[in-house]
């Protein structure tokens, strides 16, 4: 979210930002807007005043044995009693049309993301590994899986609805692995704090991550009373709403919410390993088979919280730590720097890590690593202190470390043997009970 303040003393960088987004230029309009709270807020700065002057001169004027000034002067200080609401309402009314313009303006783009309109303006940064040649033709994943019959989308359609999965077996658990084997690499090798955050939030933390106003329908909504809804507010129904998480960055970054932490507490790395809930808004037609693109999937998540100093460089080691436990996996990927007509809402430059799919024969997003700067920590109203007692707001970053579905799509397609089997990666056997294969039994 973008401070006023910056805007006005900034007009011409602000809309180069947008203009660079494919967005039309908004510094007119918004200023217009905070034009007209800033006088509501100096008429009722200034009512205020007068009346407090006022009060003062009635016992002045008493005090002279002034019947008639302070006659006058009480009436003044009753009309004023009776406007100041008036104005007070009139700069909220304004302040509150500001704020809801800017909540829905995206982030600006670094200096260094690429232009472009869509993903074809996206551009390969690195690949890592190469493409495995196979003796026979690969499948997809769900094919393995209902070959082996240990994925089953017909059960699990008729228990939730399409987009959903039921894993069994020797499948279950090498998702199982997979979260483990990231969470522990995360942790103990790349220095992460291990966190088990909420699954359900409050609406002004899905605000502090710009799930909201936004991508509201992209929700699930869970609302007291039992009832569950995608996109229902709160004011419509009895009861508080609550916001299915759609990502595990949404609470870990909060959890520095509304605070002001030292700078030498800072960074702070977070990662969880959650189910993640998705209403896939817009999706219709897309994916439509296997694990691709589900509402509930697992993820593991990557969070930091730096100083903008440091936010660049704490990018790029995010971005390894997520290609360490892909190359721990042996898959091949490639990474993408997104362009600005591809990139996330709240990010400033966002990396993706495509992994390569042998069934699918096409490169698929398994990461993405965005840095945010002080987009999200003004949302939040998350700030540190700095070595010269300055309060400033913190960078925000977070990316995927790595979403645990997709990954147990690449093991599958990746390791698939002739005749279905799925071997067991070398780092995987330990979590597998030293399972080396997973085949029908």
């Amino acid at each position: 979210m973008y401070d006023i303040r910056w805007i006005r003393e900034n007009p011409e960088a602000f809309d180069r930002g947008l203009t660079r987004r494919g967005l039309e230029p908004l510094s007119g309009k918004l200023l217009a807007l905070d034009e007209k709270r800033r006088a509501a807020i100096a008429a009722s700065e200034q009512a205020q005043a007068r009346r407090n002057a006022a009060s003062k001169e009635i016992g002045q004027a008493k005090a002279k044995k002034d019947e008639a000034a302070a006659a006058a002067l009480m009436a003044e200080v009753a009309t004023l009693k009776e406007t100041m609401p008036a104005l007070e309402a009139e700069a909220k009314l304004h302040g509150d049309a500001l704020d809801k313009e800017l909540a829905q303006i995206p982030n600006a783009p670094a200096d260094d993301v690429p232009e472009g309109a869509d993903e074809h303006g996206n551009v390969e940064r690195s690949v890592h590994g190469a493409k495995r040649n196979y003796a026979f033709t690969p499948k997809q994943h769900f094919e393995l899986g209902e070959d082996l019959k240990q994925m089953d989308f017909e059960t699990a359609a008729k228990l939730s609805g399409a987009r959903f999965v039921v894993l069994q077996k020797g499948l279950a658990r090498l998702e199982r692995a997979l979260g483990q084997f990231f969470l522990d690499t995360h942790v103990d090798e790349h220095g992460y704090t291990e966190v088990n955050p909420p699954l359900l939030v409050k609406d002004d933390v899905m605000f502090g991550t710009a799930q909201l106003p936004k991508f509201e329908d992209d929700q699930f909504w869970a609302v007291s009373g039992d009832v569950f809804a995608k996109n229902a507010s709160a004011t419509d129904m009895k009861g508080a709403r609550w916001g299915m998480i759609p990502t595990a960055e949404v609470p870990l970054t909060n959890l520095v919410r509304e605070s002001i932490v030292a700078e030498d507490e800072l960074p702070l790395r977070l990662t969880a390993c959650t189910p993640c809930f998705r209403a896939e808004a817009g999706a219709a037609g897309r994916d439509t088979r296997g694990m691709i693109r589900q509402h509930q999937f697992t993820k593991v998540e990557l969070v930091s919280i730096t100083t903008p100093e440091k936010s660049k460089e704490e990018h790029e080691r995010m971005l390894a730590c997520a290609e360490a436990v892909l190359k721990k996996l042996d898959l091949h990927y490639r990474v993408i720097t997104l362009c600005t007509g591809d990139m996330g809402f709240a990010s400033q430059k966002t990396y993706d890590i495509e992994v390569w799919l042998p069934g699918q024969n096409m490169y698929r997003e398994i990461s993405s690593c965005s840095v945010c700067g002080d987009f999200q920590a003004r949302r939040m109203n998350a700030r540190f202190r700095d070595k010269d007692n300055k309060v400033r707001h913190v960078h925000t970053l977070n990316g995927s470390g790595v979403a645990v579905g997709r990954a147990l799509i690449a093991v599958m397609e990746t390791y698939q043997q002739d005749g279905g089997a799925i071997a067991v990666p070398d780092v995987l056997k330990k979590y597998m009970g030293n399972v080396s294969v997973i085949e029908k039994k």
